[in-house]
């Protein structure tokens, strides 16, 4: 099973849609150690002629050229900061003015002129420019961390391993901070037992009726 299973529904200390009826039934105030999202900002753009040389080709094998692009896709969603820089804003008290390059890292497809396919990494780098919440100084400082996703539309293949190709690019930047924080709590969670899968072909079957049934069973 899992917290989701049906035969959950309703067992104590399992997580669920918090309701009304729920709320007295909170056991305790309990301090947790996160990472708090002080601010963040979503941005999503189209990338077209994005020129990207492959590293770390496989399998290692000479591939005869031309190569095609088949595909490619983010290995991560945690993205790389690169110069950062933090200005605050006069104008505008606890905001500051965030500029940093995002280093994405893919994973491109591709197939040779015999039909082999191989597969090698590289990285997108996108600069962002942007106005975030940022917390006045503290002991513990907020540090800006990243989300990213890429997909590539299309790609053309440019020689030595290079390709050039139009990405869809999705970046969150954050503003975090590890922290203790306070929260009500109802106890411990409840592990279920885990749930093997099996097809359960006979299922269906054993739910039917051991006897069929009668016409007044059927007129109820």
């Amino acid at each position: 099973m899992s917290f989701y299973s049906d035969k959950n529904v309703g067992i104590e200390n399992m997580p669920c849609p918090v309701k009304d009826g729920n709320i007295g039934r909170i056991a305790e105030k309990v301090c947790v150690e996160v990472k708090k999202v002080y601010d963040a900002g979503l941005q999503q753009e189209q990338l077209d002629n994005v020129v990207i040389t492959l590293t770390k080709v496989k399998p290692a094998v000479t591939f005869t050229p031309p190569l095609t692009f088949v595909s490619c896709r983010t290995t991560s969603v945690e993205g790389t900061i690169r110069n950062l820089t933090i200005t605050p804003i006069e104008n505008r008290p606890n905001f500051a003015r965030v500029r940093t390059d995002v280093d994405i890292p893919i994973e491109v497809i591709f197939t040779d002129a015999d039909g082999t396919q191989g597969s090698g990494l590289a990285t997108i780098t996108v600069h962002k420019d942007i106005i975030l919440f940022m917390p006045p100084a503290s002991v513990i400082p907020p540090q800006v961390e990243s989300i990213v996703n890429a997909v590539c539309v299309s790609g053309c293949y440019m020689g030595d391993f290079r390709f050039s190709i139009s990405v869809c690019v999705t970046v969150i930047l954050k503003v975090v901070a590890e922290v203790e924080l306070l929260i009500p709590a109802f106890g411990f969670c409840k592990i279920p037992p885990a749930e093997e899968y099996a097809e359960n072909i006979c299922e269906e079957i054993f739910k039917l009726p051991l006897y069929p049934p009668q016409l007044l069973d059927l007129e109820d």
